[in-house]
């Protein structure tokens, strides 16, 4: 880590003093103990607040499309003439790579208005993981030590074993390393366990009918519609979302069950070949909706049915950005063809 955290600075330095890129998005240590917050640095002297660990969980292609997108709007009331192309540099880890690569392969930004530093990823601490493994109790201090985090309660100190708090969609991730990149601050990261993907998907299939929709409905449940899925979401860019739209009005703004059943029914659709599992919904949801599990369903049909993985390649559009002249559509016409009546 401290090798990968050298080079990512050295980069980020170079970058920002050649003028390369305007803005660096990365990660820095957050205010409270065993965390870490995105950060923008504009000047080379700033690369020394850059880290790289295992509390770096924020998807930061979501800031890369929010910086572009309002530049682009404020460039609106300059003249044509004198407008400016903002380029923005970004630590990508693998899952954050793919959110890229849908961004490009949907036209949101050009390859040249972002700057890319390829970090490889071995997995991050799930926040609620380590908080159960205190206790509940708050961390007063603390440190990572190798593959051990330290941390200093109220009732002691804790060693807690890195393995042992993985975030669930780091445990079987499959695209670990960067996608693309410009740069590499490091050696590529062993995979992780992708073989077991869709273990958990596959079980909760076999599941019966009435089993699946009492887990849907308890789980959405919990929901309270902050709407922090959506927010911390990079493929959710939409001007006016769905659910603020008047005319017509998609949901009602109750706390009626159906109205965020349908808001999360909505959201996991718009997420259809578009989702990279990078765990940002799951990990600032405060009601611990098992998102993660719907999500993943619809990430296995679309492999199962358009062989498309989210953003594995900039050559392999989304299954509702291509058409194929040979796809005789029987999951249409004949829905339990290969299991899938769910």
């Amino acid at each position: 880590m401290e090798n990968i955290e050298k080079k990512m600075r050295e980069e980020a330095r170079r970058l920002l003093e050649e003028k390369r890129v305007d803005v660096l998005i990365g990660y820095e240590a957050g205010t409270l103990p065993l965390t870490a917050t995105p950060c923008f640095i504009t000047a080379p002297e700033e690369a020394e607040r850059l880290v790289w660990n295992r509390f770096c969980n924020h998807n930061l292609a979501k800031y890369v499309h929010d910086v572009i997108s309002q530049h682009r709007n404020s460039q609106k009331r300059v003249k044509p003439e004198d407008r400016k192309k903002k380029v923005v540099g970004v630590v990508a880890r693998g899952c954050t790579t793919r959110s890229i690569v849908i961004h490009l392969q949907e036209r949101q930004y050009g390859r040249d208005e972002v700057v890319i530093i390829g970090v490889p990823c071995t997995g991050y601490a799930d926040r609620r993981k380590v908080s159960q493994a205190l206790g509940g109790e708050a961390v007063l201090e603390g440190a990572l030590e190798g593959d051990v985090i330290r941390a200093v309660t109220e009732g002691g100190e804790k060693k807690i074993a890195v393995a042992d708090v993985l975030a669930d969609n780091c445990r079987t991730c499959r695209f670990n390393n960067p996608i693309i990149s410009d740069v590499m601050a490091g050696e590529a990261a062993p995979p992780m366990n992708p073989e077991a993907e869709y273990d958990e998907v596959t079980a909760f299939e076999n599941l019966p009918i009435e089993e699946r929709w009492a887990y849907f409905v308890k789980e959405m449940g919990k929901c309270i519609r902050c709407y922090a899925c959506r927010q911390a979401c990079p493929s959710c860019y939409c001007p006016v979302c769905f659910v603020e739209q008047s005319r017509p009005a998609w949901v009602g703004i109750s706390d009626d069950p159906s109205d965020t059943q349908v808001f999360q029914i909505m959201r996991l659709y718009h997420m259809v070949g578009r989702c990279v599992d990078c765990g940002s919904c799951v990990s600032v949801c405060p009601m611990g909706v098992d998102l993660r599990k719907f999500l993943k369903k619809l990430d296995k049909d679309a492999f199962e049915l358009f062989q498309n993985r989210a953003g594995s390649s900039l050559e392999d559009l989304p299954p509702l950005s291509r058409h194929r002249e040979n796809d005789n559509e029987d999951f249409i016409y004949h829905p339990e063809i290969g299991g899938h009546n769910t």
